[in-house]
């Protein structure tokens, strides 16, 4: 570059604020010509290890970051914690267990005068405590065998009292209004 009739084989501008530019000179050119001097080779070789070596440390400290994150492989709700903070726990052993919306079902009974009513793929309303509407559910499966409601002693007096269990899965979106374990009352649609 030509400045005031000087040639510079280095620049760099610099744009003070009320000062012209003005350009300063660096001996670039001089340490340019001592990297290409022989034996320099080995050192820019050697230099190109060390950053390779540097990148390897650091894609080795991400990943074994990523093995300390744990995820888990699907949404759900935390129904246990089986370790506390500060507990050993083993490789491999599970620290919660988890209930993924599409695995939650409401169990209920019906006596043995409706199960007749009762198919699988049948829409059931289920009613709880603190939810604001009704929770559409799919009845998945009715017991094909009939059970007592306890406590009772088989005679034909207490035959009303035999129940057919039916399990009902509602929709992913609506598992989450339902809690395991919660009294629910259910509605034939």
């Amino acid at each position: 570059v030509a400045l005031h009739g000087h040639v510079h084989d280095f620049q760099a501008i610099n744009f003070s604020s009320g000062h012209p530019a003005t350009i300063v000179s660096g001996n670039g050119g001089d340490n340019l010509d001592v990297a290409r001097l022989p034996g320099r080779t080995q050192q820019v070789a050697a230099q190109a290890a060390q950053v390779d070596a540097a990148q390897a440390a650091v894609a080795e400290a991400q990943w074994k970051l990523d093995q300390k994150r744990v995820a888990a492989p699907a949404a759900g709700r935390v129904y246990d914690t089986l370790y506390r903070v500060g507990e050993w726990v083993q490789a491999g052993n599970p620290v919660v267990q988890m209930l993924p919306p599409q695995n939650l079902k409401v169990r209920f009974f019906v006596p043995e005068s409706d199960v007749a009513s009762i198919a699988t793929g049948r829409t059931v309303a289920i009613r709880c405590d603190g939810c604001p509407a009704d929770v559409p559910a799919r009845v998945t499966y009715v017991s094909r065998e009939a059970e007592y409601t306890p406590p009772v002693i088989y005679s034909n007096e207490s035959r009303t009292k035999l129940v057919f269990m039916v399990e009902a899965r509602p929709a992913v979106a609506d598992a989450p209004k339902l809690h395991p374990g919660q009294p629910v009352a259910v509605r034939m649609r």
